[in-house]
């Protein structure tokens, strides 16, 4: 696809609106759809002066409400720039659907590596792998270290019943999204509904926090965290679980869409856990129930990328849509044997 036709921008309205919002662009500009993004659509966009910006919408249809919003996003990322975590420098917000069809921001291009896949883990040395895994925990436990109400997040969303929250949420969106019948995913969610644990302060949970959604440096350190959606206030330990799912290691029958960590050398969940653990201060006796919490709604949101996939809204002609539908699957199975060992 050239860059004056790609799906999803209206390029001369976007480049008009660059011209007014964004210091010192020089057009013409051109856009280029960013591999990897499976719910909001992100492009990388470039000047006739070598300038690079990451401009975030919406899906290009098939958006269930409330999931995909730009503004909430936007405000999540400013409101963190001032702290410790690391996120990319925002530029501005178009909060309508008069400039290019849906809301759109535009944030600073960082310059790093995003690890996604095997391969790309394979190219990093022993040394930047650990670093990685370390430098993944660490940042994790300052987003939960947060003030909330210092950094403005304070009415983000309710702090109290988290999981009972994501529990309602995703089987919702579940039912909206799915394909066809999945027993499991009903199992599941009766079992975590029945035995829920009690949370503790509430802090920012990032929602869907794992490699791949952190862009790292040269020596592996997290130089931005990415991909704010789903962000809220709750239970931090959700976080953590979800971590823990992603994070496959080397001996795994179960291995996440190609996962990094499976290559090794990013150390195990058991270092993850004792990391945050320490960072934190926080219990993680309860994580099992986390764990399996994080596989049923990884599964629920593979359903409904796999809807809009196999639709067209993500742009493309669907092909490999069938890759996730097998997924959730798999994620479903995988949630219903760990409540089995809860």
């Amino acid at each position: 696809m050239t860059a004056a036709s790609v799906e999803g921008v209206d390029r001369p309205a976007v480049t008009a609106w660059f011209v007014d919002h964004v210091d010192m662009v020089e057009p013409p500009l051109s856009f280029e759809l960013i591999a990897g993004g499976r719910s909001n659509l992100t492009y990388r966009v470039f000047d006739a002066g070598g300038r690079q910006w990451v401009l975030r919408r919406p899906p290009l249809g098939q958006v269930l409400a409330t999931a995909h919003d730009m503004g909430r996003e936007h405000a999540i990322i400013s409101a963190l720039a001032p702290t410790d975590v690391p996120v990319p420098p925002v530029r501005g917000l178009s909060a309508d659907d008069s400039v290019n069809g849906a809301p759109f921001y535009v944030m600073d291009f960082v310059d790093g590596t995003v690890v996604r896949s095997a391969a790309d883990a394979t190219g990093l040395g022993e040394q930047q792998r650990g670093t990685v895994g370390r430098s993944l925990v660490d940042v994790l436990a300052r987003i939960h270290a947060v003030d909330v109400d210092a950094v403005g997040l304070g009415e983000l969303g309710r702090r109290e019943g988290y999981i009972e929250r994501q529990l309602r949420r995703w089987y919702a969106q579940w039912e909206k999204s799915k394909t066809r019948e999945l027993a499991a995913i009903d199992e599941v969610h009766a079992a975590l509904a029945a035995s829920v644990p009690a949370q503790g302060p509430a802090t920012i949970v990032h929602g869907d926090y794992r490699l791949d959604n952190c862009m790292v440096d040269a020596e592996g350190a997290v130089a931005a965290v990415l991909d704010w959606e789903l962000c809220t206030l709750g239970d931090p330990l959700a976080d953590v679980g979800l971590l823990l799912v992603y994070w496959s290691e080397p001996e795994d029958d179960l291995k996440i869409a190609e996962a990094p960590t499976a290559v090794g050398g990013f150390g195990s969940r058991e270092d993850v856990k004792r990391r945050y653990a320490e960072a934190s201060g926080r219990d993680l006796d309860q994580i099992d129930y986390y764990v399996a919490f994080g596989y049923w709604k990884l599964a629920c949101i593979v359903e409904g990328v796999y809807a809009r996939y196999a639709g067209g809204a993500m742009g493309g002609d669907g092909e490999g849509a069938e890759a996730f539908a097998f997924q959730v699957d798999v994620l479903a199975g995988a949630a219903a044997e760990a409540v089995e060992r809860l």
